[in-house]
């Protein structure tokens, strides 16, 4: 019987190692979230800016666009959360390759359920106000974290033990 468990759990544990090996393995080639955005519709040095409100540090990027301009799924994933998010009011994650979240936050709008697949450009929602945001021009809050942890981007900065966790979105996605 011992046989079999052993098989068992090296069966299980190679099969897991498969898939997060071809997860991280899929290309990325992210795109801009907000349809019609380039960069110079954000502050490229607002990725980790501080003083940042309540938060501390701002770990994202926030785009700026016209009310209900539709924003669209950078790369490919599935939906892992849409709902409110307090301080990001509605927002939405997605699963993508190499096993980073997208979250998407201040929408207006939502176009995507939880646990559904979405393709690179396909419409996920609308650039908004909600959260606290509101008040402020229009704007996508756009962040990208991993699930793998990079220990050699901890810095002394403030909050700097969750850099390992945060990409900054300036690198990732593409466009002009």
């Amino acid at each position: 019987m011992r046989f079999w468990r052993t098989r068992i759990f090296k069966a299980s544990l190679a099969a897991m190692i498969a898939v997060f090996a071809v997860g991280y393995l899929i290309p990325e080639h992210a795109i801009i979230p907000v349809q019609g955005a380039s960069k110079r519709d954000w502050n490229p040095s607002s990725f980790w800016y501080e003083p940042w409100g309540r938060s501390g540090v701002h770990k994202g990027i926030d785009i700026f666009a016209p009310y209900g301009r539709p924003v669209v799924a950078p790369v490919g994933g599935i939906v892992l959360f849409r709902g409110d998010m307090g301080m990001g009011g509605r927002a939405i994650i997605i699963l993508g390759p190499r096993w980073r979240f997208h979250y998407f936050a201040h929408l207006s709008q939502w176009h995507v359920s939880p646990l559904s697949f979405v393709s690179r450009g396909q419409l996920i929602g609308e650039v908004g106000t909600s959260g606290n945001a509101a008040g402020k021009p229009p704007h996508l809050h756009y962040a990208i974290t991993s699930l793998l942890p990079r220990p050699w981007r901890i810095s002394n900065a403030t909050q700097g033990w969750k850099r390992m966790f945060f990409l900054d979105p300036n690198g990732v996605v593409g466009g002009t």
